[in-house]
């Protein structure tokens, strides 16, 4: 059985970790990929939308960065 990944709440520990685990032995299954922004957001854009459109965007935007991850997909932009 795999050991469960333990909890890193600082980067030091996580850089110490990495470094020195031997990541095989754990398991890595829950694991989910993250991005990270580098770029200042200092431009908005303002969009008039059908209200059931405008809640479906809000729901899904609870769970993930959408709306700007669909626009840098679409433009080629988030690779």
């Amino acid at each position: 059985m795999k050991k469960q990944f333990p909890k890193l709440r600082t980067d030091e520990a996580a850089e110490s970790f990495v470094d020195e685990a031997d990541l095989t032995q754990y398991d890595l299954s829950g694991m989910k990929p993250v991005s990270f922004e580098f770029q200042p957001k200092d431009k908005s854009i303002t969009m008039r939308l059908p209200e059931t459109l405008f809640e479906a965007i809000k729901e899904e935007a609870k769970r993930s960065r959408f709306i700007r991850q669909t626009l840098e997909n679409a433009l080629h932009l988030g690779k």
